[in-house]
């Protein structure tokens, strides 16, 4: 998406914004734009309570329950086989005694008769048949449970009680990893051998939450809702694969050579890209510390809802340090196959996941994990907790912002816990904002303006690209569930959308000065947490001092259309040295504080700033300006930063 130009300073020239009614339109939803459809009083979706108070914020009463993980699974290349045995320790802090626990099985979307499977529109020819439970036990015994679909229901002995008591269950599991067919999760075939894409590789728990009790929708295709805790996980794979995942490696001395620890450490202190695998040593032997059999890799991570790994023999492996707020470091790294070798290619995604994390580090809120990486794989373009899935194909620009965006994905929603399920513009919609200014920040500005619109012809006004998809009567609007977003406008709505109404929040509503302190307190007021759409409304509008309701109700909860103009003009008097009344029009349900530019006859101008106060009681508002010599022109909104559907009415030329 390119970013809209910041707002330029504003000459204070308003003198009345009243209800005075001109001729060129009547108020009501007849004539396009009814003052008390827009600014009435907003009920949203969920009502203010001790959980989750009026100002957007965590109740006195809050709760969210946890979830520690420890996971061993081994990889067979001979089968593209999983095998795992995890054991969760789930404590329940809510108030209520729980008689079930649930789960998520979302490798059981690949199954022939799933409803993911069968509710796609473009129909399967490549299956697994999902997971094959071993057992699941509860203290070494077995427990009865039911699997239904991507939902797995545990039948727990003895209730369990609220107010932080604990149950560790036991789940022992295998299944077939999908080929690249498979999307998020995959085996790509490379010139020196497979790459495991490993995701959704273990039984999750699913939330249980103030809003709905359990949260078991069904895995169709939509990402993730999921609790926070702390994962420790070993993976076993032949001794030539090398293994990066989420967190920090815990036994690299016993998985890595000392040349590699060293290099690792050189990266640790380094802000150039360091080369820890270099493309001549893949298949070279004397690159792993043994020659034969298994060997285990393990990782621990802490305050993370998920976690995702990547296993290969074909991975060059690069990294650098990461300089992250109050002098802290972490580190970035990048592996991928000798395909995706390249001046213009990988040999940069280590540079762009270090320039993306301390960009978003210093203006929204610090990277919280040790390690970050980017995985060169078949492509999937998605995101885990410390590591991401791309393309070994992708080159700059398009490398650029794809690990910009997949990494932006760290705040929306891997710290701040968004529903994907339900609310994907808090997730995609957030991230894309992010991502607008990453990549105006990076390198100063080599990959910008980022573009994100599918609509429009690249090079035009971002804001236009918007047009058709809010005069489309089929679109959704955001607040749409994320699976019944058609294919047509998931990237338009969730993406674009979501993405564009900040930018306008930030830069055409609040300013910055408001928006930044504002949106960073929501960030750190609801990290490992799970924000709702009313938590996000309240908390702006609070934070940032700003009564917010037209803007919730005409661009998140409708896909209502904006179409400002200047319809007449006339001195006092009809002598220009005693001011001008200005008449303004509306022809659609959606207004916005605008700029009204006064160009003199002599040449000069002056910006006047029209508050979005001035449509409160009237479709077809006057303005009194001070103005004392003759206008040659007014036009609303000169830079073209609103989504006008019309620009025709724009501008008005004086006699």
């Amino acid at each position: 998406m390119k970013k809209p130009l910041l707002a330029g300073r504003i000459a204070a020239g308003l003198l009345v914004a009243g209800a005075l009614c001109g001729p060129a339109l009547a108020d009501g939803p007849d004539g396009g734009f009814d003052p008390q459809a827009l600014f009435a009083p907003l009920t949203l979706p969920d009502a203010a309570n001790a959980f989750r108070d009026g100002a957007g914020k965590p109740g006195p009463l809050f709760w969210q329950n946890r979830v520690d993980y420890a996971i061993q699974a081994e990889i067979d290349p001979s089968t593209h086989g999983l095998r795992g045995d995890e054991t969760i320790t789930y404590t329940n802090r809510s108030p209520d005694t729980l008689d079930v626990l649930w789960l998520q099985l979302d490798q059981n979307a690949y199954r022939r008769d799933s409803r993911a499977s069968l509710a796609s529109p473009r129909p399967r020819t490549e299956f697994t048949d999902g997971y094959q439970l071993d057992a699941v036990e509860i203290d070494g015994k077995p427990v009865h449970f039911l699997v239904d679909d991507t939902r797995l229901r545990v039948d727990l002995p003895q209730p369990l009680a609220g107010g932080g008591k604990q149950a560790k269950l036991r789940i022992r599991y295998h299944y077939t990893v999908p080929g690249t067919w498979g999307g998020r999760t995959a085996v790509t075939p490379t010139r020196n051998g497979d790459i495991y894409e490993i995701a959704q590789w273990f039984p999750r728990m699913a939330v249980y939450d103030d809003l709905r009790g359990w949260d078991t929708l069904p895995y169709l295709g939509s990402e993730f809702y999921l609790e926070y805790g702390n994962i420790d996980y070993a993976v076993t794979v032949p001794w030539n694969y090398l293994v990066a995942g989420s967190g920090a490696l815990t036994n690299g001395n016993e998985v890595l050579t000392a040349a590699q620890r060293q290099r690792l450490a050189q990266a640790a202190q380094s802000d150039a890209t360091v080369m820890i695998r270099a493309p001549e040593e893949v298949n070279d032997p004397s690159s792993h510390p043994r020659s034969s059999g298994m060997q285990t890799w393990r990782f621990h991570m802490e305050h993370t809802r998920d976690v995702a790994f990547a296993a290969s023999p074909a991975f060059v492996w690069d990294a650098a340090r990461i300089n992250l707020p109050a002098g802290k470091h972490a580190l970035a790294m990048s592996v991928y196959p000798v395909e995706g070798v390249g001046k213009d290619a990988w040999n940069r995604s280590t540079e762009y996941v270090k320039g993306s994390i301390e960009h978003f580090s210093s203006k929204w809120y610090a990277y919280p994990w040790p390690v970050a990486v980017n995985l060169g794989g078949h492509g999937a373009g998605m995101e885990y907790p410390g590591i991401v899935f791309d393309g070994f194909e992708d080159k700059a620009p398009m490398l650029f912002w794809i690990t910009a965006h997949e990494i932006g994905h760290t705040w929306f929603p891997m710290v701040v816990g968004s529903n994907e399920r339900r609310n994907a513009f808090m997730d995609e919609g957030f991230n894309t904002f992010i991502d607008v200014y990453a990549s105006d920040a990076f390198n100063k500005g080599e990959f910008a303006p980022k573009r994100d619109s599918e609509y429009a012809p690249k090079g035009g006004n971002p804001v236009d690209e918007i047009l058709p998809l809010l005069a489309d009567p089929l679109a959704p609007t955001m607040m749409a569930p994320a699976d019944a977003v058609a294919e047509k406008y998931r990237h338009p709505v969730s993406y674009f959308k979501g993405a564009l109404g900040l930018v306008l929040l930030r830069e055409q509503i609040l300013g910055p000065a408001r928006f930044d302190p504002a949106f960073r307190q929501y960030i750190a007021t609801w990290a490992y947490r799970h924000p709702t759409p009313s938590d996000f409304f309240r908390f702006m509008s609070s934070a940032a001092g700003e009564d917010l309701s037209w803007w919730w109700r005409g661009w998140y909860l409708n896909n209502w259309q904006l179409d400002m103009g200047v319809t007449a003009a006339a001195y006092v008097d009809s002598d220009p040295a005693k001011g001008l009344v200005v008449t303004l029009a509306s022809r659609q349900k959606l207004v916005m504080p605008a700029t009204l530019r006064v160009d003199y006859a002599d040449g000069s101008h002056e910006d006047v700033r029209v508050p979005v106060e001035t449509w409160r009681q009237s479709a077809t508002p006057k303005l009194a300006l001070h103005t004392t010599q003759r206008v040659a022109r007014l036009t609303l909104d000169p830079e073209h930063k609103l989504p006008d559907a019309d620009r025709g009415n724009n501008s008005l030329a004086m006699p």
